[in-house]
């Protein structure tokens, strides 16, 4: 009985000798990590609460602000412009999310080889990715230059018509596709490359024993393993396009005839440009709670059809 009680003893010190540790433990990362969580809550959960408050008011930024209640939500509904820019950018999103996981697949199975410089080939690819977006829309302008570019020198070396991309309002939608797809291959080819290498080769090794072909192979066991990445780059890819600024920002300024002004653009003209803060607050808002429920709902797809990217 005695030795019973020594032993119940002993436990419920060493559990609070462990719990103690562990609180300890705790409280350390806690002082580590504590000042960078206050600072990325001033700087952006704060912000956030304000700019909804900001949303509910007409303001320009110098004058006092006047409480509109719901009226800028409201009128952001009926707003042609607000219209026109969800409508490029729902474009821009249906092209570049599509193309961006197919090619990057695509990539990502070349580059999973054994063949020589194998290195220099994946960095070559994921470099375009590294710089900034702002970086390679300034180096798009020279290329796709209608005058001077290097993409009309080789449409005339080959003897085809020079074409105008950026200064045409039905090019200049495609060509920002394929600006922001040389930026963001390398992301989607590098997500994808790691998938491929954790698949077990067993399977693959199984299905050619039985005699598979390799597109069947790939599509009967390299894709099915492929679809949590699948999912999540959709997501990922989705939310990039939503928030499409930079290279509308550096190449053309929402033109031509406001052809390839997005929402995000439209909120920083219409904020920043145009002084009416409140008003692009809202927009800003609702394209917030657009993503969010995007979101969300691909997250409910992939937990309910049991893919396991989330």
């Amino acid at each position: 009985m005695a030795t019973s009680q020594t032993i119940a003893r002993t436990a419920v010190r060493g559990h609070r000798k462990a719990t103690g540790k562990r609180g300890k433990d705790a409280l350390t990362g806690w002082a580590f990590i504590g000042p960078a969580c206050l600072v990325i809550g001033g700087l952006s959960v704060f912000p956030a609460v304000w700019a909804f408050f900001i949303s509910r008011t007409k303001w320009n930024g110098i004058t006092d602000p006047v409480d509109v209640g719901w009226g800028n939500y409201e009128r952001m509904i009926q707003d042609p412009n607000v219209i026109s820019a969800v409508q490029h950018t729902l474009v821009f999103t249906a092209l570049f999310v599509p193309a961006s996981i197919i090619i990057g697949m695509v990539v990502a199975v070349a580059l999973n080889r054994k063949i020589r410089f194998i290195g220099f080939y994946r960095t070559a690819i994921f470099v375009p990715f590294v710089a900034s977006a702002a970086a390679t829309g300034i180096l798009a302008s020279f290329v796709f230059n209608p005058q001077f570019g290097a993409a009309n020198e080789l449409l005339r070396r080959v003897g085809l018509p020079a074409q105008q991309y950026l200064e045409s309002p039905a090019q200049a939608m495609p060509v920002i596709v394929v600006i922001a797809l040389w930026g963001q291959i390398g992301f989607t080819a590098v997500v994808y490359l790691a998938a491929l290498q954790d698949i077990p080769k067993i399977l693959v090794e199984a299905a050619v024993v039985d005699g598979a072909s390799p597109i069947r192979v790939f599509r009967h066991v390299t894709l099915p393993q492929l679809g949590p990445v699948t999912v999540f780059t959709a997501v990922w890819q989705t939310i990039t396009a939503l928030q499409l600024f930079d290279l509308v920002y550096t190449t053309t300024r929402g033109g031509p005839i406001s052809a390839t002004q997005t929402i995000v653009y439209y909120i920083y003209k219409t904020a920043f440009q145009g002084q009416r803060y409140g008003y692009g607050s809202a927009v800003a808002y609702t394209l917030f709670v657009i993503t969010l429920l995007i979101t969300v709902g691909m997250v409910l797809y992939s937990r309910r059809s049991k893919v396991g990217a989330f």
